[in-house]
């Protein structure tokens, strides 16, 4: 499956979002559970070489999903998500920081029917055009937005052969 990942759109906050979509061969609620479930998401979260460790899940409105993320070179990545929509299968929207700045920048993820197939986009929109660029050149968000997302599709494809 192809991955798009758009450092502009049409929006008023183009300058200011890291847009990737993806075609996943798999049903969206199973995608949505992957997405969502704490025994699935160490398995895909982040990029190629990161390995992924919660220390806690909870998908609601208000819930957070506290995370370090290890790179390929052993520096540890803390994460928090604050969810603040949760509507199952079909979408999530949540910041995205660390303890310090808790929101770096708002997510929303659309899970899409596309036949039985789905159709994911994450939209990442940063409070400025400057945030965005540097997490861009400096850390490799556009390529590790599309690394995440391919191996998410990896993964549910591991567990449509399980199931």
């Amino acid at each position: 499956m192809k991955t798009m990942t758009s450092p502009t759109t049409t929006s008023n906050t183009a300058d200011r979002e890291i847009v990737t979509t993806r075609l996943i061969d798999a049903p969206r609620e199973l995608v949505f559970e992957a997405f969502t479930d704490p025994k699935h998401v160490g398995h895909w979260f982040g990029p190629e070489g990161f390995v992924t460790t919660t220390r806690s899940m909870d998908v609601r409105p208000g819930g957070k999903w506290i995370f370090v993320m290890r790179g390929p070179d052993g520096t540890d990545w803390p994460n928090v998500v604050t969810y603040q929509e949760v509507v199952p299968p079909s979408r999530l929207s949540y910041l995205h920081g660390d303890d310090k700045e808790p929101d770096m920048f708002r997510t929303t993820v659309t899970f899409d029917d596309a036949g039985g197939k789905t159709a994911l986009t994450m939209r990442a929109v940063f409070k400025t055009a400057a945030a965005r660029e540097f997490v861009a050149r400096e850390r490799g968000a556009v390529e590790g937005a599309k690394q995440t997302v391919a191996r998410l599709e990896a993964y549910v494809r591991t567990l449509q052969s399980i199931r």
